[in-house]
């Protein structure tokens, strides 16, 4: 372990919010300070992932380099997955890095650290759904959405083909969830199909030979958002030609079908797994309090049990000051969380701990979803506070846009985030709407 002068803060995970905070602490302490473990080498804001399965977002142009990151903001960067921990020694060990055939790129190592901070996010939870492991894919990374869309390339090719001997055969998709994972999905999928002519596809014809169909546990989609805004995102969907079935449980997924609790059978040859939420297993094997999802238990300072060890964002589970009740899994949480941080692991790098622990405060400003790229809904300036402003249409989705910007800000700063946003508006003149290759 390192003395005071050399403090060193390790964050375990690269996503919105523990990138954040290494940018923001690296730029202030420097490399040998700040240090940050990721499993893979890009960062992609994980609320994009549904373009990214669709093939309206390119990650080979939209993804940073945690490279490129670590070297601008000043943080040293640990490609690689963290394995367990030495609680004792203050030691992360991190698994050795293999390239695509197998040879080793970088091997096992130990990282010391004085602070910890577990940012590692979350992942899909299929709640022990029988087939839902083997036939759904979940989007938890960009593997995960890149395995999608080119799954959704090859039914599309096979349909098309397969018209010309069946007029009346039909490419089945099923999303289960009406969360906004989900939701978005759903829409983006529409945006990807109506351009799906410009690349050869004419024979397929979205709503009637590609049909969606949205599987919803409650009683109605967005279930956690106000009720208004949950009316109009269903009914932007289904104007669009989805399938939107509330109260349905999926209690099986087959390779063709999603099967409920009561045996209806809903055919789909591809289905994407978007009901719930459960933190990496390797958190129960760290030694630390979890809760039934995996989650670390945090106090109001966002510390564990153990001194050392800090945990935020969706791996977490944090009291909501004032609310009697956990925060929930969103990204505005884990920005906020971020930065409320900041301060702490600022006195633990200069040595001066503060005389009496702050309590994090989570400020609501709403929530939007995306509806397509000309549409969206949202519900602004708290919506559990009583005090709703519900917008949708153009107005929402640029809003919802922006909080793309509001994240870039806070890794790259204000000047290189307007030209980062130039530079993709100029490139999108040039590049496909839907990435095929």
């Amino acid at each position: 372990m390192t003395d005071n002068r050399t403090h060193r803060v390790v964050i375990v995970g690269g996503g919105a919010g523990g990138l954040e905070l290494a940018c923001k602490l690296g730029r202030k302490f420097g490399p040998r300070h700040v240090a940050l473990i990721d499993k893979d080498g890009d960062h992609i804001w994980k609320p994009s992932l549904h373009e990214v399965a669709a093939g309206t977002l390119d990650i080979h142009r939209e993804g940073l380099s945690y490279f490129m990151l670590a070297r601008d903001c000043g943080f040293t960067f640990i490609l690689g997955e963290l394995s367990g921990l030495d609680r004792e020694a203050r030691i992360a060990h991190v698994n050795a890095v293999l390239s695509d055939t197998r040879q080793e790129v970088f091997p096992a190592r130990e990282i010391p650290y004085d602070t910890l901070v577990l940012a590692v996010g979350s992942k899909s939870n299929f709640f022990n759904t029988p087939g839902a492991a083997e036939f759904a894919i979940a989007l938890d990374s960009t593997a995960e959405a890149e395995r999608f869309r080119l799954r959704l390339l090859h039914e599309i090719v096979a349909a098309s083909r397969r018209k010309d001997q069946d007029p009346d055969h039909v490419l089945h998709i099923g999303i289960v969830g009406g969360g906004a994972t989900g939701v978005e999905l759903a829409a983006e999928l529409l945006e990807a199909f109506s351009d799906s002519v410009f690349y050869g596809l004419h024979a397929l014809q979205p709503g009637k030979d590609i049909r969606i169909i949205l599987l919803e546990g409650g009683e109605r989609i967005l279930s956690a958002l106000p009720e208004k805004m949950s009316a109009a995102a269903q009914q932007l969907l289904i104007d669009r030609g989805v399938a939107v079935k509330t109260s349905v449980r999926v209690a099986a997924v087959e390779a063709d079908a999603l099967v409920d609790g009561e045996g209806h059978r809903y055919p789909a040859q591809l289905c994407v797994w978007a009901a719930g939420i459960k933190a990496p297993e390797l958190l129960a094997q760290l030694g630390l309090e979890t809760n039934r999802i995996g989650q670390v238990v945090v106090d109001g300072s966002l510390r564990t049990a153990d001194p050392a060890i800090f945990a935020f964002g969706d791996c977490a589970q944090a009291p909501w000051a004032g609310a009697g009740r956990s925060l929930p899994a969103r990204a505005q949480v884990a920005h906020q969380q971020a930065n409320f941080l900041l301060d702490a692991m600022r006195d633990r790098i200069r040595g001066a701990a503060p005389s009496k622990p702050r309590e994090f405060r989570f400020r609501d400003y709403g929530s939007l979803v995306s509806v397509g790229h000309n549409r969206g809904v949202g519900s602004l300036m708290g919506v559990l506070s009583g005090k709703n402003w519900f917008v949708e249409g153009m107005l929402a989705r640029l809003m919802y846009m922006s909080l793309h910007l509001m994240h870039h800000r806070a890794v790259l700063g204000p000047l290189r985030t307007g030209l980062l946003a130039i530079g993709r508006l100029l490139l999108k003149r040039s590049a496909p709407r839907v990435k095929l290759h």
